[in-house]
């Protein structure tokens, strides 16, 4: 066996059945390996999905994990075939999604030569990884790939990249080597984080949040993450406490939960951002007091003391101090906090906020005016209505993210797919590849704008040639629309670079990846058209005209309190600034 031979043998080991990549020159050996594995184990069903850009191969291994809780694996050669893989590496470790990364990289002899195709990989990415390798011995090779798939995915998930220089994918692997790494296989184990300190800290905690009065728990990224989904449903079951999600925590209590108050931060709902302010205990599970959520931190949760639940130790009291620390895995601690509360005032005043300052949905679409424009909040509320709670949306990055967040209804985390920490527009295709392939019986929903959909869309080559089912909505406003929004409120209306109106037609583009296309631009053709893209058997793309003037609201500006909310009704002109 040689050293890309044993890469495959890993893959089987840990049963991992879909690999994303690109081929090219000092990878070549691994894709040989490929081919003699089909040939000679038909058992073991390993899936290459050629995507048609490398950063598509990233972006599809990311979905593909994120939908199925499983590691995502892509490929790629070297030179700008692992460059070209940086910005989704990148948005996978914003987001903590488990991933192995693999490379070539020129021989041995060549490295630090300047070499035809050489860069230096690891020194690039150390900021956007767990961990990496550069493989030097081909005998090391069976241990790494070990250590590499479960570094991945133990703690707090990411991805982990492995750089191997042709000579050692051609070299053989020793036998010893190769039981070696298979006894390291069965000594892996998950390990729980828990703590011997926990029990003096449980009592603190749950001694606080027996005494508070407005309690509110915060949610976010680590529920899915750590599995948790269950026991957090449990726990506000049993406690029936009011609570807030982050962009990467929607769905985590579930449609139906009456006090979920939705998503908080900078384009979340009044009633979330003023509970935030209202709080005097705080629960934060899993999320990472990021700047999108808190806004101005020294102004967030001001009156209330904090309880932070949280596996990494890097990110307790990080950017707001806590009063109790209880780090470990969510799925363990939260069972421990779970009592009755007696705060019966305090959902009434919260579940009262979310009536009145909740995202409005409307009831019924149905009659809006023949000519009326479509306005993308109303569209993503009937998609929400019409679509079967088991339906997983991939999402691009700009308004029409933001509205997804806000108006669709999400049962399970793992159903919304965003790119949250690094907000990588073209996203949302390659990941709802990557997800039809992890997922292959729920309904795969790829929600984009005209912006963000010209950044990767080669990919509709990869949905063509596997005939994947994917539904594709594209919002159309021929603006890159979140940057013309923020110009137009903090940059008194100088607009820089934001329009898109030479566009392509895109159901002619469709068209040329042999995939039906309709296209719509009044209010009252939303429901027909939604209906017809789900009862097509394959892929199909809505192209939905939506007024340029629509804006994402409510708004807080970059730097400034979480209270500090502009609407529709109340915005004017406001000082210029930075909209970073």
């Amino acid at each position: 066996m040689n050293g890309a031979e044993s890469i495959i043998e890993a893959f089987k080991s840990h049963k991992i059945e879909t690999v994303f990549g690109y081929p090219g020159g000092c990878i070549m050996p691994l894709y040989d390996a490929l081919v003699t594995a089909r040939d000679s184990d038909r058992e073991h069903k390993l899936q290459h999905v050629l995507c048609r850009h490398e950063q598509g191969c990233a972006l599809a291994a990311d979905g593909y994990a994120r939908s199925s809780g499983k590691i995502g694996v892509c490929i790629a050669t070297s030179g700008p075939g692992a460059t070209n893989l940086i910005t989704g590496v990148a948005n996978a470790f914003a987001d903590s999604t488990p991933m192995l990364v693999i490379t070539g990289q020129v021989p041995t002899g060549l490295i630090g030569t300047d070499a035809f195709q050489e860069t230096d990989i690891l020194g690039m990415t150390l900021g956007i990884v767990k961990h990496s390798y550069l493989v030097t011995d081909a005998d090391e090779l069976p241990s790494i790939m070990e250590q590499a798939i479960t570094l991945a995915q133990s703690g707090r998930p990411g991805p982990v990249w492995i750089d191997l220089p042709k000579d050692v994918l051609l070299a053989p692997v020793s036998a010893d080597s190769i039981s070696s790494s298979k006894a390291q296989s069965g000594a892996n184990t998950q390990h729980s984080e828990s703590s011997s300190k926990w029990n003096s800290q449980i009592d603190q905690a749950r001694q606080m949040l027996s005494a508070a009065k407005k309690p509110l728990l915060y949610t976010g990224g680590g529920i899915p993450l750590s599995n948790a989904e269950n026991t957090l449903r449990a726990f506000i079951e049993d406690t029936q406490i009011p609570c807030v999600e982050t962009l990467k925590g929607l769905g985590n209590s579930g449609r139906s939960y009456t006090h979920n108050l939705g998503m908080l931060g900078m384009h979340g709902s009044k009633a979330a951002n003023l509970a935030i302010q209202e709080c005097d205990l705080l629960i934060s599970a899993g999320a990472r007091f990021d700047d999108r959520a808190t806004g101005k931190v020294s102004s967030f949760a001001p009156n209330a003391k904090i309880i932070q639940i949280e596996c990494d130790p890097a990110e307790i009291s990080k950017l707001k101090d806590c009063d109790i620390a209880l780090q470990g895995n969510v799925s363990d601690i939260l069972p421990a906090l779970s009592m009755p509360l007696d705060i019966e005032e305090w959902r009434k005043a919260c579940n009262a906020s979310k009536q009145t300052s909740g995202f409005s949905l409307p009831a019924n679409n149905d009659d809006i005016g023949q000519n009326e424009a479509i306005h993308g909040p109303d569209f993503i509320a009937m998609l929400s209505r019409l679509t079967n709670a088991n339906s997983i949306i991939s999402c691009d990055v700009g308004q029409h993210q933001m509205w997804v967040a806000q108006h669709y209804q999400f049962d399970h985390p793992r159903h919304h797919l965003s790119s949250g920490g690094l907000g990588t527009m073209g996203f949302g295709l390659p990941a709802a590849i990557g997800a039809q392939f992890a997922m292959p019986d729920h309904t795969i929903i790829n929600v984009s704008g005209d912006g963000s959909f010209m950044m990767n869309a080669q990919e509709l080559a990869t949905i063509k040639r596997h005939q994947l089912p994917i539904k594709i909505i594209i919002l159309d406003n021929q603006c890159l629309g979140m940057v013309r929004q923020q110009q137009e409120l903090f940059y008194k209306e100088r607009y820089s670079e934001i329009d898109l109106s030479d566009n392509p037609d895109f159901l002619k583009m469709a068209e040329a990846f042999e995939i039906p296309s309709h296209s719509i631009s009044q209010a009252c053709q939303m429901r027909r058209a939604i209906e017809m893209l789900f009862a097509y058997d394959g892929p199909m793309l809505l192209h939905v005209n939506i007024n340029p003037q629509d804006n994402v609201w409510p708004i807080v500006k970059p730097g400034a309190a979480n209270n500090q909310m502009i609407d529709e009704t109340s915005h004017i002109s406001q000082p210029e600034g930075s909209a970073a």
